[in-house]
């Protein structure tokens, strides 16, 4: 039997159903096209933002990228809400605040900031919610002077006017004292102008007696990659009553004198005893 198709009489008859379906074709081929090159046009744009966005948060010249993920900042606005007792709400604007504090300083500044994203932007979001008792600053060890400047700017935006102490032996480069001052004055308004840079190990007799015309309200002590520990019965020595003392939590030394707070990331919040307490509870 001959085909359908093949007979003359069944193609004139089908032709217009033919021309209907070629048309429709054209036209679902015609809008996939369009779709498609729309899809490499913004593929095309997306990798040129890409490009951009990595040259100002890739890791190049710091401990890690700054280009956090959805769970990253879920993860740690949980984790200073905890500590600090706000909602997640109020969280998570502290941290947004944070992470742009944090971009803008490695941005304009000389140098790295040390330490995890998650790490500083925990810092910088849950130090000034915790109401430490004054303004006064202390930063044991230093690497270029951008966290101490990205904390003042967010005291500051908490109606406190911080004091910047910070300490360091400047062993490895003589000439980095003027660079850490630059970065301070990132702090804001006059911001190297309130701060004191004191050369020397803060290990030494000598130069906690130095350090000990204040009583501060908050001391961050960073970890040296090399060498003791910093004693932290030393570091609670210098605060003020009710103040918060920042660790790393790969230091596990202890100090008697002082109660946990929390923890984010990878730093541990203690507090010093209230002014009525002799002891702690």
């Amino acid at each position: 039997m001959p085909s359908l198709l093949s007979n003359r009489l069944a193609q004139r008859m089908l032709r217009p159903a033919f021309s209907l379906v070629e048309q429709r074709m054209e036209r679902v081929t015609t809008a996939f096209q369009t779709d498609l090159d729309a899809l490499h046009h913004e593929v095309a744009d997306l990798r040129r933002r890409q490009y951009g966005l990595s040259l100002l948060l890739d890791r190049a010249g710091r401990d890690g990228d700054r280009m956090p993920t959805a769970t990253q900042i879920d993860t740690l606005v949980r984790e200073v809400a905890a500590v600090t007792g706000r909602d997640r709400d109020h969280a998570r604007r502290e941290v947004t605040v944070a992470y742009r504090h944090l971009v803008a300083v490695e941005a304009l500044g000389t140098g790295g900031l040390a330490g995890t994203l998650s790490d500083v932007c925990g810092r910088l979001a849950a130090v000034p919610q915790l109401a430490p008792p004054n303004g006064e600053v202390l930063e044991i060890g230093t690497g270029h002077g951008l966290f101490a400047a990205a904390l003042r700017r967010m005291l500051h935006r908490g109606g406190v006017e911080a004091r910047l102490t910070v300490v360091d032996p400047l062993a490895d480069a003589p000439d980095r004292a003027e660079l850490i001052r630059g970065n301070l004055a990132l702090g804001g308004a006059d911001g190297a102008g309130t701060a004191r840079l004191v050369r020397g190990d803060f290990a030494r007799p000598e130069i906690r007696a130095q350090l000990a015309d204040r009583h501060y309200g908050i001391v961050v002590v960073n970890t040296p990659q090399d060498g003791p520990r910093h004693d932290l019965e030393q570091a609670a020595a210098l605060a003020a009553p009710d103040a918060l003392i920042l660790v790393m939590s790969t230091d596990r030394s202890r100090a008697d004198s002082l109660r946990p707070a929390g923890r984010i990331a990878q730093t541990r919040y203690l507090r010093t005893a209230p002014a009525h307490t002799d002891t702690l509870a």
